[in-house]
């Protein structure tokens, strides 16, 4: 069992505004997809309610503090330690995909973090990737300086060096 984080984010940090993503990037969404098929992801209400449609060969956790019914194949689960007691469960690599408030609840819990690291910024965003220490981590660049629409970005693996677990 391991946990990864997956987001795009800008110089600093910026993750989204109005619940949406910041920046369209075809070739970082099918970077997306191909990293995250297979697995189970991990996501709050926004972020669901985010997605234009369900996510194909993906499992679903939601995380929420509402009582709700959802589509019976998603696991509704209502808190940090509910969420790693059920993700203790599986053996595989899980991935969290959001929103901000996720992202900085398990941000300790996580082996992993693919960042796809935007070169720009967003003045209005409104939420944000947590602040992480670089030298607990491990980089691994996977790409460099793609370009798309005229926006350059890189794709990232940090792996912890000692788990926190």
């Amino acid at each position: 069992m391991s946990i990864s984080m997956i987001a795009a984010i800008g110089k600093n940090n910026e993750l989204g505004k109005d619940n949406n993503l910041i920046w369209y990037l075809p070739e970082d969404l099918k970077f997306f997809k191909e990293t995250t098929t297979g697995h189970t992801i991990v996501m709050g209400m926004n972020t669901l309610n985010s997605l234009p449609r369900k996510l194909k060969n993906r499992r679903y956790i939601v995380i929420t503090t509402k009582n709700i019914e959802l589509d019976p194949d998603i696991k509704v689960v209502h808190s940090i330690d509910e969420l790693l007691e059920y993700i203790n469960t599986l053996d595989e690599e899980t991935f969290i995909i959001g929103g901000a408030s996720i992202y900085n609840q398990m941000i300790n819990y996580s082996d992993k973090m693919y960042l796809t690291e935007v070169d720009a910024t967003c003045e209005d965003a409104d939420v944000y990737y947590p602040e992480f220490n670089k030298d607990e981590w491990e980089e691994e660049l996977l790409s460099e300086h793609v370009t798309e629409d005229n926006i350059k970005y890189s794709h990232k693996i940090y792996k912890r060096k000692l788990s926190k677990r």
